[in-house]
């Protein structure tokens, strides 16, 4: 399958996808502070840079999207493979499914809790308050 939008079109398009501050990454934050915690933001000393964290807890929270970074849940329908540009995009998603793993690992290594939010868990946010709730007051 060809791609239907010329090479300066596409560059256009994902020229506009943010790294930081993203959507869900900021219904995360809201959460957590209504909920009472304080935090701080990507931590560039730490691997991968957690978008969120609780240094004296020693705990890191990733907010990903369930497309960028192969959410491996079966039943995720963000996580769809695109049609056009196979052998590119499974390398490019793989890549970075791999790297979020040696990120986790290393701050494991380092003494850190490490949890993962998926895009596709905002859609519950009773839930999800739940599962941050628990993540952050659970006992080092």
């Amino acid at each position: 399958m060809v791609d239907t939008l010329t090479p300066a079109e596409r560059g256009k398009r994902m020229s506009l996808i943010k790294g930081r501050d993203t959507k869900p990454e900021m219904i995360v934050r809201r959460m957590l502070h209504a909920m009472g915690y304080r935090y701080r933001l990507q931590a560039k000393d730490l691997p991968g840079r957690p978008d969120i964290l609780f240094r004296t807890r020693r705990k890191a929270i990733f907010v990903h999207g369930c497309f960028w970074h192969r959410h491996p849940d079966p039943s995720c329908k963000l996580a769809r493979m695109p049609k056009s540009r196979l052998e590119f995009w499974e390398s490019k998603l793989e890549g970075n499914r791999a790297r979020d793993t040696a990120n986790e690992a290393k701050l494991e290594e380092m003494g850190w809790k490490v949890l993962t939010v998926w895009e596709c868990e905002l859609r519950d946010l009773e839930q999800l308050g739940n599962k941050l709730s628990g993540f952050i007051g659970e006992k080092s």
